[in-house]
């Protein structure tokens, strides 16, 4: 006789009175010590990144300078940004994406004014997100797998990428689309409406992600039995397109405009059409063509594999994954820009937290089917066993991304390269305008004002240069040689040198 296998379980209820409420403070409490470990792993992860010589200019510094800017109540301004990309020193990274919800990091400035602190809040920010993703497992699955799918998460190989690229504003969309979709979930759809606003205010895209939410919200009407519901189901799936494809609208072609940026400067579908209206009439009438871009190169079908397969291909049950797809579409069909399709930097952060709910509600859905499919037999597995498999999943994948960094005795403690940048950094007086390899800014940001030293002659009294390893956005070290024998020749001198790091120094007034 053939035996059929259902998986047990439902939320966990904890029961009324005295006795329920301490399992709830005992649950909380737990909830919170996971937060809080979370959060420490990944800012003890970025700051020793940070000391070892591991952050970028590009992007760390950018955002250093554009929220002491805000701490000092004036505009995002970050002159790295500016005058590298030919914007002048004064340009206000609104105009590069609109993310004012940036603003809100600035009180820490006042505790501590450094790159450091935008480090640090960061890996909160990350961590906040386990409290939605937890909550909406619970219901769903259980406590015991609840915290299997919140450990998944924290373990993802797109968190850790991200915390391996520096700071971006992507650290706040885990925990408010979690909040979106969770808080929606518990019938707390002004809380979920408070979230995808805020959600508008991260990026100029983020739009996106709230009209894929309500897509999501327009398949529900079949779930629900009572009128009443699939009618507010609709409307607020509606509200969420109408309102999310308007403010993708508003904030790239009018509000990074506005604030003196070039709207066309992230368009990176060419092979599709010169302009979005091109773009669009071409993607209809040649269908095939968006599939052949989706495919090329081929790294784009890797990375949709790798979001997908360590969540063991869930969230391809669930409708919810709707609500990333918009998102991941405009990543996918660029021609350009390489590092949005690669595993790497911080883009896949955006839709993971999605991704892992999702896979939540794939594996009720696919235990319901079962369910029905094999009532009245013997054999039951618990509801952790999907949740278990997620986290084994994600545990898998650790080597394999930038968590493995953490075997690496140099982050841990300096090497000799990391010594010598940190001594050629104490090279540079408080206050001074100075050039800096991209590896080196962010040591200077927090009591120097930095240019990314590149091609260009930009006049700045100091220089911090390397001539040993390749530094963005160089193409070859030759080059980098070469651009410190012309500062030489234009009236530099060599100051100081350590492990293919230069220090260079020039008399004469300061340019900015």
């Amino acid at each position: 006789m053939a035996e059929a296998v259902v998986v047990e379980g439902r939320a966990d209820e904890a029961p009324a009175g005295r006795f329920g409420r301490l399992r709830r403070r005992r649950r909380n409490a737990a909830l919170y010590a996971l937060v809080a470990l979370t959060a420490a792993f990944y800012a003890a992860y970025s700051l020793m990144r940070l000391r070892a010589f591991r952050a970028s200019s590009y992007d760390l510094v950018i955002f250093d300078q554009a929220v002491r800017s805000y701490s000092r109540f004036g505009a995002p301004v970050a002159m790295v940004k500016g005058v590298h990309n030919g914007f002048g020193p004064g340009f206000s990274v609104l105009g590069d994406h609109f993310s004012p919800i940036l603003a809100l990091l600035a009180p820490l400035y006042w505790i501590h004014d450094g790159p450091g602190t935008l480090l640090v809040a960061q890996a909160v920010l990350f961590a906040l997100a386990i409290v939605p993703i937890r909550r909406y497992a619970q219901r769903r699955l259980g406590g015991a797998a609840a915290s299997c799918v919140a450990a998944a998460y924290a373990l993802s190989w797109p968190v850790a990428e991200a915390l391996a690229f520096d700071f971006h504003e992507v650290a706040f969309v885990p925990v408010l689309s979690a909040l979106m979709i969770e808080r929606y979930d518990a019938g707390r759809r002004g809380q979920a409406a408070a979230a995808a606003l805020a959600l508008l205010l991260v990026k100029e895209d983020m739009g996106l992600l709230v009209a894929g939410f309500g897509l999501f919200l327009l398949t529900r009407h079949d779930e629900h039995g009572e009128r009443s519901e699939r009618g507010r189901d609709r409307r607020a799936g509606l509200a969420c397109v109408a309102v999310g494809l308007a403010a993708t609208w508003v904030c790239s072609r009018l509000a990074i405009a506005a604030f003196g940026g070039d709207n066309d400067y992230y368009w990176a579908y060419g092979s599709l059409g010169p302009d979005l209206p091109h773009a669009a009439v071409h993607a209809l009438t040649n269908p095939w063509d968006v599939v052949s871009v989706l495919g090329t190169p081929p790294a784009k079908v890797g990375t949709m594999a790798l979001l997908v397969l360590p969540l063991l291909l869930l969230p391809l049950a669930s409708p919810l994954t709707l609500t990333a797809l918009p998102l991941l579409a405009e990543r996918m069909l660029a021609s350009r820009f390489d590092n949005w399709w690669e595993p790497r930097f911080h883009y896949n952060a955006f839709i993971i937290a999605v991704l892992v709910l999702a896979s939540v509600d794939g594996a009720v859905r696919l235990r319901e089917r079962l369910k029905g499919r094999l009532r009245g037999r013997s054999l039951r597995l618990p509801a952790a066993l999907p949740a278990a498999g997620l986290l084994a999943a994600s545990a898998v994948c650790v080597p394999f991304f930038a968590f493995a960094h953490l075997a690496d005795p140099a982050l841990w403690a300096r090497n000799d390269r990391a010594r010598a940048a940190a001594a050629v950094a104490a090279r540079i007086p408080d206050g001074a305008l100075v050039e800096s390899a991209n590896v080196i800014g962010p040591a200077l940001s927090g009591r120097a004002r930095v240019l990314l030293w590149d091609g260009q002659p930009r006049q700045a009294p100091w220089v911090v240069a390397d001539v040993q390893r390749l530094e963005f956005p160089f193409r070859t070290v030759q080059e980098q040689r070469d651009r410190v024998g012309a500062l030489i020749a234009a009236g530099y001198r060599e100051v100081y040198r350590a492990n293919g790091y230069v220090v260079l120094h020039r008399d004469g007034p300061d340019p900015w």
